[in-house]
Formats: C-alpha cells, sequence, structure tokens
C-alpha cells in the first residue's frame, strides 16, 4: 500500500432537499499523521469534532511526546459510536480516517453502528455505490499511483457522482497524507458539461 492518501469530499449542507449550505467541511486534522473525513449528520460531525479536539488539547497539555495514531483514532472512533448505537442514540455519520504513522498508512471506515473495517480505497454515501467500483478498478491497475494520479481520479469519481446526483454539489476539497503531514486543499470546484444532455432521449 502507498504511504500516502487522498480524501475527497463535498462541500454541500442540505436541509432535507434543499441544497442549504453549499460551503461547509467535513474534513478534521487531527494532527500530522491524521485526518478524519464524515458524512451524514453535519450536527452529530461537529459533536465527534469537539470530542477529538479536546482530546487532542488533553493529550498535548501532558507534554509527554504522544500523539494519536490513525489507528487510535479510527479505534476510540468505533467504540464512541458502538456505545452510541447500544444507547438507541447513534450519532448518524459515516466516519473516514486515514494516516501515516511510523511508515505504515492507515485507511479505516466506521458507520453509525460501529461497523468497522479497513481498505484501501473507501467510500461513503451514494459514492460506496457509484464511485467505490472505480476506486478499486484503478487502485487494482496501479497499486502505486502518484498524488496527481489519485487526485485526477477522485475529480472524475465526483464528476461521476455530480451527474447522477441532482441534489448534489460540484464544490469540494481533497486533504492528502504523506509521511511529511497532512495537507488540506483550497475548495475548487470540479469541471463538467452538460452539452450530452441533448442526447438524452425517451424521457419526453
Amino acid at each position: 500500500m502507498s504511504m500516502s492518501q487522498c480524501w475527497c469530499v463535498g462541500l454541500v449542507g442540505s436541509y432535507g432537499s434543499l441544497a442549504r449550505f453549499r460551503s461547509i467541511s467535513r474534513l478534521l486534522r487531527v494532527n500530522d499523521e491524521t485526518v478524519i473525513a464524515a458524512s451524514g449528520d453535519y450536527a452529530d460531525f461537529q459533536f465527534v469534532k469537539e470530542l477529538i479536539e479536546q482530546k487532542v488539547l488533553d493529550d498535548e497539555l501532558l507534554v509527554d511526546s504522544h500523539s494519536y495514531s490513525p489507528s487510535s483514532v479510527f479505534s476510540w472512533l468505533t467504540r464512541v459510536l458502538y456505545y452510541r448505537r447500544t444507547r438507541m442514540n447513534p450519532l448518524w455519520n459515516t466516519y473516514l480516517v486515514a494516516g501515516v504513522h511510523e511508515g505504515e498508512s492507515f485507511l479505516g471506515q466506521v458507520d453509525l453502528l460501529g461497523v468497522a473495517y479497513e481498505s484501501p480505497t473507501l467510500a461513503t454515501g451514494y459514492g460506496a455505490y457509484m464511485a467505490q467500483p472505480l476506486l478499486r478498478d484503478a487502485y487494482e491497475k496501479n497499486p502505486a499511483m502518484s498524488g496527481d494520479e489519485a487526485k485526477t481520479l477522485l475529480e472524475s469519481c465526483l464528476r461521476v457522482l455530480f451527474y447522477r446526483d441532482a441534489r448534489s454539489l460540484n464544490k469540494f476539497e481533497i486533504a492528502t497524507v504523506t509521511p511529511d503531514g497532512v495537507t488540506i486543499d483550497q475548495p475548487r470546484a470540479v469541471e463538467t458539461s452538460w452539452d450530452i444532455g441533448k442526447m438524452v432521449k425517451g424521457y419526453d
């Protein structure tokens, strides 16, 4: 597995079927080794974000040269989500955790039920159906792709999702995790073209 990962998240926040908020970030940089992405209820994500930020702050106050690794953050998230599920008050999110620790890369996913697993490619929501097959196919053909190749692939997946989801938005941001640290790029929009619309027939 490559010692770097790229995450891509959309910026739209929907209120029912209304794309009310068009510039909200679903990425959280935990430390120099770990980044988290989330889908689902944004208020629940804000709650978990505050918990994590407080844990990181408490840890830094100890000044013991310890920091949370990607796998430890992932393990903690699984416990939190499973606990809330058992209390019949789940956090309505799916979280992706990525990072590089001591030369080892990590990719994990946990959902609102506490179901967790690791995989070389991950996607949530509609992307789990439409983008994941594209990601897996590209990874199997080129498991050592560069960062630029990964970003190009992610943009291609976003374009596919945007064309097929009437309530989506083409704005997104990308986070890159390498042994040198975590980088979150400025938000941008994927280029699209609706010229093919005139070719669609049979829906008059």
